[in-house]
């Protein structure tokens, strides 16, 4: 952040008086401008034993496959953005089961939500920002062409518990950077 959102001056980065974390601070107006971590949240849409996962068209990760998740909007509850962030990707919607995991990504400033659903009717096509969509259960998963660590993580604990005679806790967890293997 360069300049202030509130008077366009000049924005430094310090601690503010009684904080104990380095803030943009506006070197006019004294406007603090918090940045906080992001809340992604989606889905694992269900039908007939299935999951249903898309092929990313956009980057990052184009060309691999992912649940259908994306970045809450102001106004609207994870729920929704969870239903909304499937029917945009995967053209699906949804009933809400219930709050499947909870992982933090620290290196990234996310917060993941992914909500267990049932798909409606059976119904999916990919969206604008999906190259096609597909139902799919453990063994013909594309573990290998998975776009992200926290939807592996996931699906193995979403499969994990589903072979463990459909039990579904809450799953909460940290996903932690790992140095790229060359």
């Amino acid at each position: 952040m360069k300049f202030c959102s509130t008077c366009g001056a000049s924005v430094s980065l310090r601690i503010p008086d009684g904080d104990n974390r380095e803030r943009f601070i506006c070197n006019s107006c004294d406007e603090i401008h918090y940045q906080n971590p992001k809340i992604v949240a989606g889905c694992i849409p269900e039908w007939e034993g299935k999951i249903l996962l898309c092929r990313r068209a956009i980057q990052p990760r184009h060309g691999l496959w992912t649940l259908p998740a994306g970045f809450m909007e102001n106004g609207e509850s994870t729920e929704q953005a969870a239903m909304r962030e499937t029917w945009e990707e995967a053209g699906a919607r949804v009933e809400i089961r219930s709050l499947y995991s909870l992982f933090s990504i620290p290196h990234i400033s996310q917060v993941y939500m992914l909500f267990r659903g049932d798909l409606c009717e059976g119904h999916y096509a990919p969206g604008v920002e999906s190259l096609e969509c597909e139902l799919f259960d453990a063994q013909t998963v594309p573990w290998d062409r998975l776009a992200f660590p926290v939807v592996r993580e996931t699906l193995e604990r979403y499969f994990r518990d589903k072979q463990q005679g459909n039990n579904f806790p809450l799953q909460r967890g940290e996903i932690i950077r790992h140095p790229r293997r060359e």
